[in-house]
């Protein structure tokens, strides 16, 4: 296993990865509410929606990796022309760094998978799609777009979900010209043909899929390397990286090089995406030079992130650089989150049952009257997440001289108190946009506000939820304490 601080030192190298990743792309859609009865009309619960998401899934959770390591990725797919295709192609694009190229096939429907979820449990998964191989003129569209950017790639990644993107004329010319071009081949292999990815660098089967491809056991550590090597003979891959479960990683490559990565020790949420993870930090990390097993090493640090969140989630850099240090942020440290972070915490606390409260102001000099007031936010809900101005959004809101303290002080004094769960900074005039993202069950602000005055108040209560209004203690004020200092 490599040196923890040689691999940290290589980490933020993952940021100038520039990868294409080609592979079937998934409408994954979550539908929230609760059950509180039974349906009259037969023997089935009745889900009160409540709430409702949705984000790119199969190959587009691949490229959703990518950008939280801050790499540049150019996403390709095949489409249909219709109301998810289009959703898709807005989702994709609005992930960082990620440049979807997606060709739409007319009579073709885009998967979308449908997930029903009460009390953090899933009740029904409908899926709506056409699994049959794309249309030649689609494989000629798709082969041209990629021809067009395999040369300013570092790395190719194949996602098979087997949904028909990944025909055998895709495969094979796809992997035939990054080879020509210099570049690495990672698959996220499906079935139990491999011959199909002939040509490529590594793939990464799960043990199972390692079992269905091989024919042969894998209960322990010698039949996993067995059953690797014997892939490796049969369809000349360069590597082997077998993921499996509580049992780690273990790369095998064609020069006998046998490498056993154990899994990071932490409690196993949800194990969905944590392929995609590896897929993706794997690509990202060979993209930029590394070497196979220093790029294993990151991919399993990385799944390991991944395992410990709700649903199908991704492993952020800065969350890979914590976890690479050997040492957890600060209690403080970790409750100050960018918005995406926020947004995995949220959900979680969501599927548990938790009900989440928001506030929000510029907490210049905190002060007993603004302690009062988180303290009664935090105590009519489970979870408080407070909306933090920027620096440059209270020098526009206050004027000149202001903050007194920086945005980073602010906030790790925001974060030291126990009634703050989490702090999320925000650089508008106001925390609408915030607001909207987040949804929390609860807004609270002080009572020196009027309702109609109460920014997005409309919009919580539109969707259910509830605006508090909080009694401020008399005589406090960032203001007027400045002004008593001469300020």
């Amino acid at each position: 296993m490599m040196d923890r601080s040689a691999l940290l030192a290589r980490a933020p190298a993952l940021a100038k990865a520039h990868v294409l990743c080609l592979g079937d792309v998934i409408l994954d859609r979550y539908v929230y509410g609760t059950v509180e009865r039974v349906s009259p009309e037969a023997p089935i619960p009745i889900l009160r929606i409540e709430r409702e998401r949705t984000m790119p899934g199969g190959a587009g959770n691949v490229a959703r990796n990518l950008a939280a390591l801050g790499a540049h990725t150019h996403f390709l797919s095949v489409v249909g022309a219709d109301a998810a295709g289009r959703e898709l192609a807005g989702l994709l694009k609005a992930e960082s760094g990620v440049e979807p190229v997606l060709v739409v096939e007319a009579g073709r429907e885009t998967s979308v998978k449908t997930r029903f979820v009460a009390g953090g449990q899933q009740l029904l998964r409908a899926d709506r799609e056409s699994v049959r191989p794309i249309a030649a003129a689609s494989e000629k569209a798709l082969l041209a777009r990629l021809a067009g950017h395999v040369g300013g790639a570092g790395a190719l990644v194949l996602s098979d979900y087997d949904k028909g993107v990944l025909t055998e004329r895709v495969l094979g010319e796809a992997i035939k010209a990054s080879v020509a071009a210099g570049r690495r081949v990672v698959v996220d292999p499906k079935g139990s043909d491999y011959g199909c990815y002939r040509g490529a660098d590594v793939v990464t089967p799960n043990r199972a899929e390692l079992a269905l491809a091989t024919r042969m056991p894998v209960g322990n550590d010698e039949q996993v390397v067995a059953a690797a090597k014997a892939l490796i003979k049969s369809c000349g891959f360069a590597a082997v990286l077998a993921t499996r479960g509580a049992d780690g990683m273990t790369l095998v490559s064609a020069q006998g090089g046998v490498d056993h990565l154990k899994a990071e020790a932490r409690e196993v949420f949800d194990v969905s995406g944590a392929g995609d993870t590896v897929v993706a930090t794997l690509a990202a990390a060979l993209a930029v030079g590394l070497d196979l097993v220093e790029a294993a090493e990151l991919a399993n640090v990385a799944a390991g992130i991944v395992v410990g969140k709700a649903g199908t989630a991704v492993a952020h850099a800065e969350e890979l650089s914590a976890a690479l240090a050997g040492q957890a942020l600060s209690a403080y440290e970790a409750k100050i989150v960018p918005l995406a972070l926020a947004l995995e915490r949220i959900e979680t606390w969501r599927r548990q049952g938790l009900k989440i409260g928001f506030t929000n102001g510029c907490f210049d000099l905190l002060h007993p009257g603004h302690v009062s007031l988180l303290a009664r936010a935090r105590a009519a809900c489970d979870r408080l997440v407070v909306g933090l101005n920027s620096d440059a959004s209270v020098a526009r809101l206050k004027g000149a001289g202001r903050p007194v303290q920086s945005e980073s002080s602010r906030a790790l004094v925001l974060a030291s108190l126990a009634s703050v769960d989490l702090v999320v900074s925000f650089a508008e005039d106001t925390p609408l946009k915030l607001i909207e993202a987040i949804r929390p069950a609860l807004l609270v602000k002080g009572a020196d506000y009027t309702r109609d005055a109460v920014v997005g108040a409309e919009l919580v209560e539109g969707y259910g939820g509830k605006v508090l209004l909080v009694e401020l203690t008399p005589g406090h004020s960032t203001t007027a304490t400045l002004k008593r200092a001469g300020r």
